[in-house]
């Protein structure tokens, strides 16, 4: 901590902590209302550009500014602006016309989801996780945690809730990739993002009622209806892992409303290591593309894209062991049993995953009545899981899934009323999955066809001047066909005899052919208010009922998942669950400081978890078994954020979180919920020293201190005889302190051209650790000290 504090002053330095900063911030549109993204906004030597989207913002002391914005085919603007406070600053640039007049705009028309408090990350902050992925990103909204197995494979944990129950929209499109896994991390390259948002709880009606988590929306960047070609190359370099990334992305408009799209990616790493030894086959690769091409016309449009991604991902040699003794021993050591020296090859085990995604959309405006969207999408997720093998099997997957989804929704929002706007919409999907049967292991996840509908709408009203409510409701039907052979001594030891005697199909020797048909009705609700208290404080409050079915994992898992090395158990009994969350938030802005405080209660009957039951020896080696089941659960929590702008050029930001979850019917902790995390930094910038950015950030994590005893006694082979041995896989790591460094700074290169240079570390004094959330904490240590390097060409 004494480092932490040292370097706190280091930055504060001389500087004076009385100097008033004020942000003047806004939007940049031509005369059609669409954003010019890349406008130049100046003020004296103070100097940004306008992101994708049109937006800005900019610091500036109190007092009179001039202020310039310019962009290539229309007139600047050159105004005076007396800036006393916080203020935005929307401006409409013309074309062809000597003259040009200064628009102040405040929006005040009524959309959608206002009343939930939407948190956003924008493209400057989603360029430095270029190389990482859509969950390292999440991380820095408060109450998004992240569940990962190794340092590569990361997914998004929203208020304690993740996996189907967090909702993944990529370009208005829901992500169907086994998102179920606990180890499948979202099938998307963050490089194609513009902007990212997140709706905690099942406000977002519009996109599923089964968002018992929240939903996050993925929406591409904004191109601007000119003629103009931009682009932009981020070059990423890392010392652990000892590679990196490149991304490019290429954009053009017209005149005319047409435009198109390009971006590439490329990633390459090695094992990366922990402070002690290397985490021997945990390498990556990706190689990612996607495009699209659209029309914006005055009343129509239509928009179509493409993208493919495409990883192989090393899973954690010592996660995978031969027998009973050394599972055990490794489990209650700590100690890796297998620790090889740095490799850039990716061996068995590992995932080889490819997903594609088509899509075509089409909006047409009717006047003042409202704007129609119709689109379809299709998905094809290709996943292959290689577990260690011998002989002619060593090159064929373990696990070899082919989920294909097809999906059509339409859209209808009003306009014609100022103190009221509906929403209304309906959606179909069909989903089909194979399970290759010729990789010689029975299938985790069985073939089955499922049947998707929805209907939703939402009302916004506008009660007067500070007060909104939303109300919203949604109907979801869902049935599942599937045909899955089980072991005659695992449907005894289920005794699924008893209830599900009808669905047998065949006798197979040794197996059942069974056909389980479940159909699912599900209602979802959500009612929420706004209220404007004052210039600078609102208040957000909100109630909502959702209903998930569970997912072909929860039933249906039966074998080894190859990629987490455990044994997964199904249940199909297993019923819908049901959530009720109440939630509100508070939030105040003024000139320096920023604050929100969000409080929550989200009562989940019939609550599916994944617990550790107990060992078993296997042909491939020992492995845990972990088996579903269902609770009733509270999970209560608290998120809170502040932004704090305390000196003229220092900037302090703080996010602290907190999950309550409890098994309401024996009264004790539910397992893997996030323990206690308070994130703190500092950032001093000086835009005369070529935009200079240095940053500070203090990780915790506590000890997650709240946990279910699964322990459990495993009969231990000990110079021949079997010793009873507790296996302690229940108790979670110490909490942990870590500290990052970061560093940006831009230059001129080529004309309207731009460069930035970021250099960071991560892990600063290489802090051995272990993160409750991860997979393989049970095996080893997390990822030690890394140096990156970040270059970014805009152009």
């Amino acid at each position: 901590m004494r480092y932490f504090i040292a370097l706190v002053f280091l930055f504060i330095g001389n500087q004076s902590l009385v100097y008033s900063q004020n942000k003047v911030s806004g939007t940049i549109t031509n005369e059609k209302n669409e954003p010019l993204g890349g406008s130049h906004i100046h003020s004296g030597t103070a100097f940004v550009i306008s992101d994708p989207n049109g937006n800005f913002m900019m610091n500036l002391p109190s007092g009179a500014h001039r202020i310039i914005v310019s962009y290539v085919g229309y007139k600047a603007v050159d105004t005076l602006v007396d800036v006393r406070n916080n203020m935005v600053l929307n401006l409409t640039l013309k074309q062809d016309i000597s003259a040009l007049s200064e628009v102040l705009i405040y929006d005040k028309s009524l959309k959608t989801n206002t009343t939930v408090d939407r948190q956003v990350l924008k493209v400057a902050q989603l360029e430095r996780y270029s190389s990482g992925s859509i969950g390292d990103a999440l991380k820095e909204i408060s109450g998004v945690s992240t569940l990962k197995t190794g340092s590569t494979i990361v997914k998004p944990v929203i208020n304690g809730l993740h996996s189907s129950r967090v909702l993944i929209i990529n370009n208005n499109v829901r992500l169907e990739d086994q998102q179920w896994g606990l180890e499948h991390a979202p099938n998307l390259d963050i490089n194609t993002a513009g902007k990212v948002s997140v709706i905690k709880g099942a406000s977002g009606l519009q996109y599923g009622g089964d968002a018992i988590g929240g939903v996050v929306i993925i929406e591409p960047p904004v191109i601007p209806v000119k003629d103009t070609l931009y682009g932009r190359t981020i070059l990423n370099g890392a010392s652990n892992g000892r590679g990196g990334s490149v991304s490019s992305s290429l954009f053009k408009g017209y005149q005319t409303g047409w435009n198109w799209n390009l971006q590439g990616t490329f990633k390459y790493l090695g094992d990366v290591e922990s402070p002690d030894y290397v985490l021997s086959n945990t390498g990556t690769r990706e190689n990612n593309f996607s495009g699209g091409v659209g029309f914006k016309g005055k009343h129509s449009g239509f928009t179509a894209f493409f993208s493919y991604y495409d990883a192989t991902i090393g899973i954690l040699s010592a996660s995978h062991i031969g027998n009973i003794a050394d599972l055990v021993g490794a489990i209650n050591s700590g100690t890796p049993n297998t620790a090889n020296d740095f490799t850039y090859n990716i061996a068995a085990p590992r995932q080889e995953v490819r997903h594609y995604l088509g899509k075509l959309n089409y909006y047409q405006n009717f006047s003042d009545l409202g704007k129609l969207t119709l689109q379809y999408a299709y998905q094809l997720n290709d996943r292959q899981e290689y577990d260690i093998r011998r002989g002619d099997d060593r090159n064929k997957p373990s696990l070899d899934l082919l989920l294909s989804t097809h999906s059509v929704l339409a859209d209808f929002e009003t306009s014609s009323s100022k103190i009221a706007r509906y929403k209304f919409g309906v959606s179909g999907t069909y989903q089909n999955n194979f399970a290759d049967t010729d990789t010689g292991v029975r299938p985790l996840i069985p073939n089955y066809d499922k049947f998707e509908a929805g209907i939703y709408s939402i009302a916004t009203f506008a009660l007067n001047d500070t007060w909104e409510l939303e109300t919203g409701l949604r109907y979801d039907y869902s049935r599942i066909d599937a045909t899955k052979f089980y072991l005659k001594s695992r449907w005894d030891e289920r005794n699924y005899d008893a209830d599900f005697s009808d669905i047998i199909t065949g006798d197979f020797g040794t197996q059942w052919k069974t056909n389980p048909d479940f159909t699912y009705h599900n209602f979802s609700g959500s009612i929420g208010a706004k209220h404007q208290i004052n210039t600078n404080l609102t208040w957000f409050t909100n109630a909502s009922l959702a209903n998930r079915s569970p997912n072909p994992s929860e039933l249906f898992s039966d074998g080894l998942h190859h990629a987490t090395g455990q044994i997964e158990l199904g249940d199909l009994r297993l019923k819908n669950e049901k959530a009720v969350k109440l939630s509100t938030t508070l939030a105040y802005t003024s000139d320096t400081f920023a604050f929100e405080i969000n409080p929550y209660l989200n009562i989940i009957n019939d609550f599916t978890l994944l617990e550790p039951v107990g060992l078993e020896q296997s042909n491939r080696g020992a492995f845990p078994v972990w088996q579903y089941r269902q609770v009733n659960a509270r999970l209560m929590g608290l998120d809170v954020s502040a932004n704090y702008d305390f000196a003229k050029n220092l900037n302090f930001r703080s996010t602290f979180a907190y999950v309550y979850g409890e098994d309401r019917n024996n009264h004790e902790a539910l397992i893997d919920m996030p323990p206690i995390n308070w994130n703190n930094s500092i950032h001093y910038s000086k835009s005369e020293w070529h935009h200079l950015i240095l940053g500070l950030q203090s990780e915790w994590l506590f000890t997650q201190n709240r946990f279910p005893d699964n322990d459990f006694i495993a009969d231990v082979p000990i110079d021949g005889v079997f010793v009873p041995t507790n296996v302690a896989i229940s108790q979670p790591p110490k909490g942990y302190h870590q500290l990052n460094f970061s560093s940006e700074m831009q230059f001129n290169a080529f004309e309207k051209s731009k460069i930035t240079v970021g250099f960071n570390i991560q892990n600063i004094f290489n802090t051995n650790y272990r993160d409750y959330l991860n997979r393989t904490r049970l095996y080893v240590d997390d990822m030690g000290r890394n140096f990156t390097m970040q270059i970014k060409l805009n152009y």
